[in-house]
């Protein structure tokens, strides 16, 4: 069986490992731990490693944030893939930083991304794995505050942060999501 994990982001250097991307950099995580590059391929960068005798696609769309869906739906299509096996992973600002919710459908919760998604796939039921990145903004500020780096303490936990979420998709892949909650959905270290 094969899985389909979706890491959303902003291409480009301005927004290399700001709190928008950590779902690019938990998909660049686990490339680098299986060895596996990305490669420019048609509204995404791809990667694909052999996991419990499962093939997993790592997918970085290349189209910004609000246009996910379109890289995701290519993807799902190219690999015949079914949606039960998409895992979409994103920030989240209603969570504090390292905190991790996995959930099996649901709402976009107003993350541009996840609406492009569902309105592309014309469906909520897949799952998304949450990264909360925190709130520390002013009132309107929410944007510049995503496309922000890290602070130095978000910084030195980031490994372990990257890591626990990289061991909830794979709990996801063997378990399945459902048990992978109960573990995955959890106060961060």
């Amino acid at each position: 069986m094969n899985y389909l994990i979706v890491g959303l982001g902003n291409i480009g250097d301005e927004y290399h490992e700001t709190r928008h991307n950590i779902g690019f950099m938990v998909l660049d995580a686990w490339a680098k731990a299986a060895n596996s590059t990305f490669e420019l391929k048609r509204h995404a960068l791809v990667a694909s490693l052999k996991f419990k005798g499962r093939t997993v696609y790592l997918v970085k769309p290349t189209t910004f944030m609000n246009l996910s869906g379109k890289a995701v739906q290519y993807w799902l299509q190219e690999t015949k893939i079914p949606i039960s096996n998409l895992i979409v992973v994103t920030d989240d600002i209603a969570l504090p930083f390292g905190t991790l919710r996995m959930r099996t459908q649901g709402s976009a919760g107003g993350h541009n991304g996840l609406t492009h998604i569902e309105q592309t796939v014309q469906t909520n039921q897949y799952v998304r794995l949450r990264m909360g990145v925190g709130s520390d903004f002013p009132k309107g500020k929410q944007a510049e505050y995503v496309l922000s780096p890290f602070s130095a303490t978000e910084k030195e936990t980031m490994e372990a942060v990257l890591q626990r979420a990289m061991e909830g998709i794979q709990a996801a892949i063997t378990i399945g999501a459902e048990r992978a909650m109960n573990t995955v959905n959890t106060k961060k270290a």
